[in-house]
């Protein structure tokens, strides 16, 4: 969690830095094998050098990026859950639950997904 230390001093608001944090903590607990980075000024994480998974903060929620495909892949799961996407990122609102079973599947899916990438980004 060193490495988010600066990104999560620089969040004004102290709801929204505990949020961020307690997500970047449980992304790093529940998949240890993931290199954790800041890069373009957001905290995310790598697998054998490719992109799994990012976070930004707005004013009205924690942004999510699992990529296109992770969201096309979700996209059903994403709504009942009562989160809205685009085609990049998936947005938890402020006031909603982080609900974590998800975030689990659409990890776990780009970490299989890419197990034989060889570039940052998806082709």
């Amino acid at each position: 969690m060193e490495v988010f230390a600066e990104y999560l001093a620089k969040i004004d608001n102290p709801q929204h830095r505990a949020r961020t944090e307690e997500v970047l903590a449980w992304v790093t607990k529940k998949f240890p094998d993931l290199n954790p980075k800041i890069a373009w000024n957001q905290p995310m994480f790598t697998d054998h050098g490719t992109f799994i998974i990012g976070f930004s903060i707005a004013k009205l929620h924690l942004a999510v990026a699992p990529e296109r495909a992770g969201i096309i892949h979700f996209s059903d799961e994403i709504g009942q859950v009562g989160y809205d996407h685009t085609k990049q990122l998936i947005r938890i609102q402020w006031d909603k639950p982080v609900d974590f079973s998800l975030l689990e599947k659409v990890i776990e899916y780009n970490i299989l997904d890419k197990a034989d990438c060889s570039t940052f980004w998806r082709q």
